[in-house]
C-alpha cells in the first residue's frame, strides 16, 4: 500500500507547491510510482505541470462533489513522469459543498483510498490556508511535509500547523505524523536562517531533513514552463536538491520500517 504525504504550510510563498511538483517528480525518477493531488484552488501545481487548468473537463473539484469518478479526473503520465489530480478554482464550490456534507473532513480519504494500491506515493498540494481542504488533505495523510524558509514568521506559522495538526491526529487521524520539515530557499550566508535553523533542530530535532534547498533560478523558471526542475534542467541546483530530498525521504521510510519490522 502507498504512502500519502499532504505537503502543507499555512504560509505562502514559502516553496510549498514547488516542493509538492519536484518531489513527485524526483520520486518518479527513483522508479516509484507517483500521483500528484492539487487540493488548492489556485491550481498552481497543475499549471506547473504543464495542464491548463481553465480547460480541464473534471478535476478534484468533481471528484469530491460526487460528480466524476477517480479515473476520469485522473490525467496520466503527464509530461513530468507522474499521474496528476488537477485543480482550478471551480474548487471553491467544492469547500462550500463539503462544510454542507456530513463526514466533509474523511473525503478525499475515502476517494483516495482505492488508489493507494495503485501508487507507491499520493502526494497532496494543499492551500497556504487551514480550510476544509487542508484538513481533508491531513486526514487523509500518513505523513505531513512542511516546506518554511528559515525566517522569523515561519516559525509561528510552523507552530499553527502543529496545533492543527495535534487536533486531527486526536479527532479523526491518529497516524498522522510529521514526515518531514523541509527548509525551502535556503541562504546560509543569512544570519536569521543560522539562527531560525537551530530553533528548528532544537525543537524538532530529526524531523528536520538534513537535504535543504537553495534558492535557484532554474528552479523558479520551471513551473512557466509546466515543468519540474528535473525535466527543464537537471543539472540544476534546485533539480539535484529534490533528487536529493527523495533519496533522504525513501532511506527514512526503509529505516522506519525495518525498524517496525525489528519490534
Amino acid at each position: 500500500m502507498g504512502a500519502v504525504l499532504a505537503i502543507a504550510n499555512q504560509k505562502g510563498g514559502v516553496g510549498k507547491t514547488t516542493t509538492a511538483v519536484n518531489l513527485a517528480a524526483s520520486l518518479n525518477a527513483t522508479r516509484n510510482s507517483v500521483l500528484l493531488v492539487d487540493i488548492d484552488p489556485q491550481g498552481n501545481a497543475t499549471m506547473g505541470c504543464g495542464v491548463a487548468k481553465a480547460e480541464l473537463e473534471s478535476s478534484v473539484c468533481e471528484l469530491l462533489m460526487g460528480d466524476a469518478r477517480l479515473d476520469q479526473a485522473l490525467l496520466r503520465q503527464v509530461d513530468n513522469g507522474f499521474d496528476l489530480l488537477p485543480a482550478n478554482g471551480d474548487l471553491v464550490a467544492a469547500e462550500v459543498w463539503l462544510m454542507q456534507n456530513g463526514h466533509a473532513d474523511i473525503r478525499l480519504r475515502e476517494l483516495l483510498a482505492p488508489a493507494r494500491n495503485d501508487y507507491d506515493f499520493i502526494l497532496i498540494d494543499c492551500p497556504p490556508t487551514l480550510n476544509i481542504l487542508t484538513i481533508n488533505a491531513l486526514t487523509a495523510a500518513d505523513g505531513l511535509v512542511i516546506p518554511m524558509q528559515c525566517e522569523y514568521y515561519a516559525l509561528e506559522g510552523l507552530s499553527a500547523l502543529i496545533e492543527t495538526m495535534e487536533a486531527i491526529r486526536s479527532r479523526s487521524n491518529p497516524k498522522l505524523k510529521i514526515e518531514g520539515i523541509v527548509r525551502t530557499m535556503y541562504d546560509p550566508r543569512n544570519k536569521l536562517t543560522a539562527e531560525v535553523n537551530a530553533q528548528l533542530f532544537k525543537f524538532f530535532g530529526n524531523a528536520v531533513f538534513r537535504t535543504v534547498v537553495p534558492r535557484n533560478i532554474r528552479l523558479a523558471e520551471a513551473p512557466s514552463f509546466g515543468k519540474a526542475a528535473l525535466s527543464y534542467d537537471h543539472r540544476s541546483r534546485g533539480a539535484l536538491a529534490y533528487l536529493a530530498l527523495a533519496g533522504e525521504l525513501l532511506r527514512r521510510r526503509e529505516q522506519a520500517a525495518t525498524a517496525a519490522g525489528a519490534t
